[in-house]
């Protein structure tokens, strides 16, 4: 199977070689990589040439926006930016962040999954990240879930989904939709990746009310964003993050914020969380 990778990146000369580096190393080759420099000031570009004159499968694309670093709608942005310049000869669609460190297999073993199973819509493995010199879980959340770090999809579901959202919580309603499409999600917990930078390292404070806002977007409800917010903040290790989470829920919907997703597929996404709660509680 044929799969493309688009990478957006944003100052990430301290990373991006080596996650270049990790992806031509693979087993199986990607066809394509896309990497798209979102804005960056530091050598970021530069490095991406240098590979993409080593390896012709990997292109160089420059895209100017604001500077201000929001999580999901600047990153899909750029995404969107990378789709522009991809044909359609492909049967995997990957989208992975400048960070990360891939072991030799695995897309080798993503593609495995894809080809066992016609029903499968998405397919990952975990990143890992660094503490006190072990690499370890970086765990935000549950082991069924894709890190919006690495995510790949069968080109049909992609479609299906109407590709990716240029807003928090893409990297939540790709899977929710998948599901309301019948599509199956994989994750393989023998698939570690390290994760150079910490999720949400360079956001500003006013990222901190956009985790509310997505769950409202999602179609969540108030009881099912309350119960996902503290379980959020308590993997956080911030507590208090709760609050803000709350607090962005309701400027959301007093503001009536645009939705992700269609009435039909909010009503699915709430009953589906809550069978999810229900089946850990009992």
């Amino acid at each position: 199977m044929r799969y493309y990778i688009i990478i957006p990146a944003y100052n990430e000369e301290a990373f991006m070689a080596v996650t270049l580096q990790s992806l031509v190393e693979q087993t199986i080759l990607p066809s394509k990589i896309i990497v798209v420099n979102d804005n960056s000031t530091d050598r970021t570009p530069e490095i991406i040439s240098e590979f993409s004159q080593k390896y012709p499968f990997i292109s160089l694309v420059n895209k100017v926006s604001n500077a201000i670093h929001l999580p999901g709608s600047k990153v899909i942005q750029a995404f969107h930016e990378g789709e522009k310049h991809i044909d359609d000869d492909y049967d995997i669609l990957v989208k992975i962040d400048a960070d990360l460190i891939f072991p030799p297999n695995y897309f080798e073993t993503v593609i495995k999954h894809f080809e066992s199973d016609d029903r499968i819509g998405m397919a990952g493995g975990f990143c890992y990240i660094e503490k006190n010199g072990e690499w370890i879980l970086e765990n935000l959340t549950d082991k069924d879930h894709i890190r919006g770090a690495l995510k790949a999809y069968r080109k049909e579901t992609f479609k299906q989904i109407g590709g990716l959202k240029p807003a928090m919580g893409w990297d939540t309603v790709d899977e929710l939709l998948c599901k309301f499409y019948n599509w199956k999600v994989v994750t393989n917990e023998s698939l570690h990746v390290k994760h150079l930078k910490p999720t949400g390292a360079n956001y500003n404070k006013a990222a901190r009310y956009k985790q509310g806002e997505a769950f409202y977007t999602l179609g969540y409800g108030f009881i099912i964003t309350s119960i996902a917010s503290l379980k959020l903040a308590l993997r956080k290790g911030k507590p208090l993050l709760f609050l803000d989470y709350i607090k962005g829920y309701w400027k959301a919907k007093r503001e009536n914020k645009t939705m992700l997703v269609t009435p039909e597929q909010a009503k699915f996404i709430r009953n589906y969380r809550l069978q999810k709660m229900k089946e850990k509680l009992f």
